[in-house]
């Protein structure tokens, strides 16, 4: 676990927030809408859950976070460089050819990424797969992946989520990024996906049901997780797509491709403690 003691988690998500923001703005592109609902639950495992940092990056015995939903990735970004991967000047280059922040993660140019994200459910599969070598070496090292809830469509998820339960994965935690909507318009619209509890349970996971953007809950819930033995645990974490950027939240256009501009750009920047963009 973590041994950053002294955040001040609801600071630094704040400025995660920020950094989101003037990363999409450079690069006059990109996915605000999922990368924003998923800040807590960055915030927390980077900073206070998981054992994985600068130190021990290629230590087999690390725990592993993989983001499943990919184009989400200025999260990942914002929480690599405040965890000391790389200079939070590499911010100005997202999407750039050749830049090392790319719009999907690439572990051979990213430091700290696990998995280039692709196709939606691949990394729950990459997930998968590294908690059963895990399992089979006595590793300590415990998995943490992120899912999108319009990457539940897919059906290479519920195949994952039957080996899990099958393999008896208790060193693999996956939360789901439950805000409710994909790029083209609610998941209730295009594809339901109701009762998930339910389904998650039946697929033989250990299901956990909070608010995303609550801190208390979050760390609750990773606690239980680790209190499991014999199956794999499954955060459902409810949050809001665009969270933080009043006009962005539970707005479908903001998913993405595309970034503030002029006034809306000006008042993303005041909404997460910032002048304007440097």
């Amino acid at each position: 676990m973590s041994s950053d003691t002294d955040i001040d988690l609801k600071a630094l998500a704040l400025e995660m927030r920020g950094n989101i923001i003037k990363m999409n703005c450079h690069a006059g592109s990109g996915h605000p809408g999922g990368a924003l609902s998923s800040v807590e639950m960055l915030t927390y495992l980077f900073f206070k859950e998981m054992n994985f940092g600068p130190n021990n990056a290629l230590d087999n015995d690390r725990d592993r976070f993989i983001l499943s939903k990919g184009h989400g990735c200025m999260s990942l970004y914002a929480a690599l460089a405040k965890k000391g991967f790389f200079d939070e000047e590499e911010f100005k280059h997202l999407r750039h050819i050749d830049s090392m922040l790319q719009g999907h993660p690439d572990r051979v140019k990213t430091p700290g990424v696990e998995f280039n994200s692709g196709s939606l459910g691949q990394g729950f599969s990459f997930s998968l797969g590294c908690a059963l070598a895990g399992k089979r070496r006595g590793s300590d090292g415990r998995i943490y992946a992120l899912l999108g809830d319009g990457e539940l469509n897919e059906g290479q998820v519920w195949e994952g989520l039957m080996f899990g339960a099958h393999y008896k994965l208790d060193n693999i935690v996956a939360l789901v990024d439950y805000n409710k909507l994909q790029s083209d318009d609610l998941n209730s619209n295009i594809t339901a996906l109701e009762p998930l509890m339910d389904k998650f349970s039946a697929f033989g996971w250990h299901a956990i049901e909070i608010d995303g953007h609550n801190f208390d809950e979050i760390a609750a819930a990773l606690a239980e997780a680790r209190t499991v033995q014999g199956k794999p645990t499954i955060i459902l974490a409810h949050t809001v797509k665009g969270k933080g950027i009043s006009y962005m939240e539970g707005v479908p256009k903001w998913h993405g491709s595309l970034a503030p501009q002029g006034e809306e750009r000006s008042q993303a920047l005041r909404e997460c403690g910032l002048e304007g963009l440097d």
